[in-house]
């Protein structure tokens, strides 16, 4: 039985830790959780490095993720927390709605997307939701994920037309690595990376690496 359905069974309060920069939210967030039966807040953390820091050591159920944190970003956090907390659920309650947003929290683990306007009722509920296994998310959110499958392969045509060797240049592209890491990567000089990403921009008709990451990924509007 997993974590989860033995919390389920027991009908113990689901462990909620929270990672978000603004304080009135965080506190805000906190007392809301602490209010009743269902929620236990077990921690609340300011930045990402602290959160890093002590979050595995809580094992929360939950954790609410902002995205736009000082010094390492959220989804960076998440990225790098999902493989210490495996059995945790992440839910990103933020107030950007950008594809490139939205699709970089899923690719880094995240299991439920809410904005910030999401009224308090509905994001308790997220929170059940989530821990019960769902992927709870803002309506408008959901719509640009259903979008993406429903264009997806839109553009393959142009992304078929890669060599081997720019597809693993464009697909560290994609995971935020600079010139100099994916020089190091693919152990080659960073002149032949330019070349190379020069070559990518060309044959995807595109003019900048967020342009070439979408359409690459197959994002809306891409």
């Amino acid at each position: 039985m997993s974590r989860n359905a033995d919390r389920s069974a027991r009908n113990t309060p689901i462990r909620v830790a929270i990672i978000e920069d603004d304080q009135w939210l965080r506190e805000n967030l906190a007392e809301e959780l602490s209010g009743g039966d269902d929620f236990e807040c077990v921690a609340a953390y300011g930045t990402s490095e602290e959160a890093l820091d002590a979050l595995p050591k809580k094992n929360p159920d939950v954790a609410i993720v902002d995205i736009n944190l000082p010094g390492l970003s959220g989804i960076e956090c998440l990225r790098q927390l999902k493989p210490q907390c495996p059995e945790t659920q992440f839910l990103i309650l933020t107030a950007y709605e950008e594809s490139e947003n939205i699709f970089n929290a899923l690719l880094a683990g995240a299991d439920g997307y809410l904005l910030k306007r999401t009224s308090m009722a509905d994001v308790l509920d997220a929170i059940r939701g989530v821990h019960m296994g769902e992927s709870p998310m803002s309506g408008h959110i959901a719509r640009r994920v259903v979008q993406y499958f429903g264009k997806m392969g839109a553009g393959q045509s142009d992304v078929d037309e890669l060599s081997p060797r720019e597809r693993d240049v464009l697909e560290l592209l994609a995971r935020g690595a600079a010139y100099k890491q994916i020089a190091e990567e693919l152990d080659l000089s960073i002149e032949t990376i330019r070349m190379n990403i020069k070559h990518i921009y060309a044959k995807l008709h595109v003019h900048s690496r967020g342009e070439a990451v979408a359409k690459y990924r197959g994002w809306p509007g891409s």
